[in-house]
């Protein structure tokens, strides 16, 4: 079997799905590959090709996700540029329950603690487990967009797929 010639971190925002009234966010990230290479390199070791791409597209996702609760709390969109500010009335409430008004959207923690993967020999996806977070984060997104990849991470995330596949 031939290694895949594109490993994905799956990660855009779809938006609603009108028959499920469903939010769906997803980012998308491609990492091109010399398949036959790595192919050669895994067939040498003596390593299952299908365990070795799942377990690094795996890892190589959890880091994404570690990539954009950093840079979210820095108040950093992946485009680059700080987040816009909260509206007033928005500021005070967060004042009023001891929040800070540094827009990282992180209110209880729940939308970002949401965020998860999930890894097949073909792809890897970063998602929302609850819809109420998918809701959320594709509100936010619209305002701040922090889910997704800029290019820099996404050359951070394809030596770190190569680096884990092993």
């Amino acid at each position: 079997m031939a290694l895949p010639i594109i490993a994905r971190i799956g990660a855009s925002v779809l938006g609603k799905d009108k028959k499920k009234k469903q939010t769906k966010v997803n980012v998308s990230v491609e990492i091109g590959s010399n398949a036959k290479q790595v192919e050669k390199r895994l067939r040498k070791a003596g390593k299952d090709i299908n365990k070795a791409v799942k377990r690094a597209l795996s890892i190589t996702a959890q880091e994404g996700i570690n990539i954009i609760e950093r840079r979210t709390a820095q108040s950093v969109g992946f485009k680059g540029g700080k987040f816009t500010k909260y509206s007033p009335k928005y500021a005070r409430f967060r004042r009023f329950k001891g929040r800070t008004n540094k827009p990282n959207l992180e209110f209880s923690g729940k939308m970002l603690g949401a965020m998860t993967s999930k890894a097949d020999r073909k792809k890897a996806t970063i998602f929302f487990t609850r819809a109420v977070e998918a809701k959320k984060a594709a509100g936010n997104n619209k305002l701040r967009p922090f889910f997704g990849f800029n290019r820099k991470e996404e050359k951070k995330l394809g030596d770190i797929f190569f680096r884990n596949i092993k």
